[in-house]
């Protein structure tokens, strides 16, 4: 009788803040935050983001490679401004393309960029829960944790790098266009 092993469910997430001092027309960020499709893909990179609907979007995360496996994670991102000076962003579903069949993938996403006096602040969790695909069977749990890890920090440095350069310019454009 051959006995089914336990599928191992892998976790690891990442965090990061930003802190982006804005020198001239400080008092606009609050109206800025309000172009969501224009502020999302300042800071997302928009040949990836598709607009849905009204503060709904559906952006495909730079592939990575897992131990020689393409990964390319596919998330539906909901938009909302709240507190009349914040921006927040939130995963409402995700896909796993490229580990062969996986299908308890789930991405977590939830950030936050708040107009501030100084210039806009913020933060970003991202988090993902998938089982150990059959694939990857012989590299241990724990590497594969890290080496997750290592990734989703590599996609959030990315993300600040992107928003401390491009957001700003941005909002520089908007505000001669306006």
């Amino acid at each position: 009788m051959s006995r089914q092993l336990p599928i191992m469910s892998l976790a690891f997430n990442a965090r990061q803040e930003i802190n982006l001092p804005v020198k001239s027309k400080i008092e606009r960020l609050p109206d800025y935050l309000l172009q969501q499709e224009r502020v999302v893909g300042a800071m997302l990179d928009p040949k990836k983001l598709v607009a849905l609907s009204q503060g709904n979007f559906r952006y495909t995360v730079t592939s990575f490679k897992v131990f020689q496996l393409e990964v390319k994670p596919v998330v539906s991102i909901a938009v909302a401004n709240s507190e009349g000076n914040k921006l927040q962003m939130h995963a409402t579903d995700s896909e796993l393309d490229g580990l062969g069949l996986v299908d308890d993938f789930e991405l977590m996403l939830d950030a936050t960029l708040i107009a501030t006096e100084q210039g806009l602040v913020g933060e970003a969790f991202l988090g993902v829960t998938v089982s150990q695909p059959p694939l990857l069977k012989l590299i241990p749990p724990k590497l594969l944790e890290s080496t997750g890890h290592s990734i989703l920090n590599g996609i959030l440095l990315g993300i600040k790098a992107r928003v401390g350069q491009q957001l700003l310019r941005d909002f520089s454009a908007w505000c001669i266009e306006s």
